[in-house]
């Protein structure tokens, strides 16, 4: 069983610069969020460029593995950084997850998250590329305080940052006979929805788009209009017996 949901919002902002895009074909699934950081509609245009370059290179059913991941991040930040001009200094995280054969993987560059639900608990979350990250790690703030640290916005790693490009790269089975979820979002959405809460939506649904209107239902009570653009994209995944 397999059930993909996505959505994106421009939130308090003028325009939106992240992406989200989806493949399912196959038995085969592929989930990225982007989020673009430049302005001026640059941001836009890196994201989208991620977004649309990373699941384009999944269609083909090459063989995912961690060598592959590394290959298409190296095809995408290039790309970014081609597209990069002395007015417009483009660059986006990512976060993608890709699941076949009963196998999962995700990478991600940023503070773009993915979430990891088995049998509706929390098991991982990724961690940030961010100097807000390296304060927790330094024993500064703890991971909750992220979502107010003053430098909670600036990311140490994205597609367009530098000429090399290494993403966190993870995977587990998913053959085990338990109920997986997955989220992925960009920090607009994790900022205003905390983990908890998330367990306690996922707990109330059977469908990953109802999960995310719950999710963004707290989100729009908590926003003072002027927030930033937010995304989110659910995957739930049960083997078949």
């Amino acid at each position: 069983m397999v059930d993909i949901a996505s959505f994106s919002s421009q939130g308090g902002r003028d325009y939106n610069e992240d992406s989200v895009a989806v493949s399912d074909e196959n038995d085969r699934q592929c989930v990225v969020v982007a989020d673009g950081l430049g302005g001026h509609g640059g941001g836009k245009i890196a994201s989208q460029k991620a977004a649309d370059m990373i699941v384009q290179a999944f269609a083909p059913e090459n063989g995912v593995n961690e060598a592959w991941i590394q290959s298409i991040f190296e095809g995408v930040n290039q790309a970014v950084l081609d597209g990069q001009t002395d007015s417009c200094q483009m660059k986006t995280t990512c976060v993608s997850l890709f699941v076949e054969n009963n196998y999962a993987l995700w990478a991600h560059l940023g503070d773009s998250r993915l979430y990891h639900f088995v049998d509706g608990r929390l098991d991982f979350c990724t961690t940030d590329h961010s100097v807000s990250q390296m304060a927790v790690l330094s024993g500064e703030i703890t991971k909750a305080q992220i979502r107010f640290h003053e430098d909670r916005n600036r990311v140490l790693r994205a597609f367009g940052a530098e000429a090399k490009v290494k993403p966190d790269i993870n995977g587990i089975r998913l053959d085990d006979g338990a109920f997986h979820a997955f989220l992925l979002c960009t920090d607009g959405f994790w900022e205003y929805v905390l983990e908890g809460e998330m367990e306690i939506d996922l707990g109330k649904v059977e469908a990953a788009d109802v999960w995310l209107e719950y999710m963004i239902e707290r989100l729009e009570k908590r926003v003072n209009g002027k927030n930033d653009n937010f995304t989110a994209a659910a995957l739930f995944y049960m083997a078949d017996a």
